[in-house]
């Protein structure tokens, strides 16, 4: 049975560690940001070394910061984002021996979703349709390369879940998306035939990306639904040689 003085040092960490974590929730402290030096920290928070510097590694486990040593070194700042849950979410479907089709299955079920809500935005023509435009733009510029077409297409359905107006979703359909452009750019980088994906294809897919803009423009989510969720059942099926159906928490890391 571990005593009262063995875990107090790690009660003092964990107070500190909670402080700080509420400054870069709330956002006093930004994303990228380098914190303040060990010794101006310690000021605020006026802990023993050794506490503190658990403090940091609590963060660092969290995903909150990153520890940078050496002579540039220091803690940067990593506010909260889909793709750390994804990371996170990654290890334990790998944990469970879930594969990459229990992800695409996921994501079948609710990225429509996602493109129904878009479509009842009331403000979607200003912050929708607009930023989805533009990502579709950009793919337009790509469709004869096959890794950057997939790139390219992976961020207009990162862009469709993150623009749909509710919190909950984009968290936990982002992580999805994060879990499944990592392994689709993965797949994608390792083709060395890219015509196994022949450029009409990847046009369809395109024009399937301004279809779904059209009905959100249009406000029509019940089409819409119907569209994405019929898009994902052909754009999941790989061409190609099959991949292993498991989920690599390492290829988020790589991103």
């Amino acid at each position: 049975m571990e005593t009262a003085t063995a875990l107090r040092p790690m009660r003092v960490a964990e107070m500190v560690a909670d402080r700080l974590r509420r400054r870069i929730l709330d956002g006093d402290l930004e994303d990228g940001e380098l914190l303040p030096k060990e010794e101006e920290l310690r000021e605020q928070y006026p802990v023993s070394k050794p506490s503190f510097r658990e403090a940091m590694r609590i963060l660092e486990a969290e995903g909150l910061l990153t520890i940078r040593r050496g002579n540039v070194g220091g803690a940067v700042v990593h506010r909260p984002s889909s793709a750390n849950v994804g990371y996170s979410l990654a290890m334990v479907l790998a944990a469970r021996n879930a594969g990459i089709s229990d992800v695409a299955r996921a994501l079948r079920e609710c990225e429509p979703v996602c493109a129904a809500l878009c479509a009842e935005r009331r403000d979607r023509r200003r912050a929708v349709v607009p930023r989805l435009r533009a990502v579709h733009r950009t793919s337009e510029g790509h469709v004869d390369d096959l890794l950057a077409a997939t790139t390219a297409s992976r961020r207009f359905h990162e862009a469709l879940v993150q623009s749909c107006g509710n919190e909950s979703l984009i968290v936990m359909v982002g992580a999805l998306e994060a879990i499944w452009s990592s392994h689709e750019t993965g797949w994608a980088s390792r083709i060395r035939d890219s015509a196994v994906v022949p450029v009409e294809e990847r046009q369809a897919a395109f024009d399937v990306h301004a279809d779904i803009i059209r009905l959100i423009d249009d406000g029509d989510a019940d089409r819409v639904r119907e569209l994405a969720a019929a898009h994902l059942a052909v754009a999941q099926n790989y061409p190609a040689a099959p991949e292993p159906d498991v989920v690599d928490p390492m290829r988020l890391r790589a991103r």
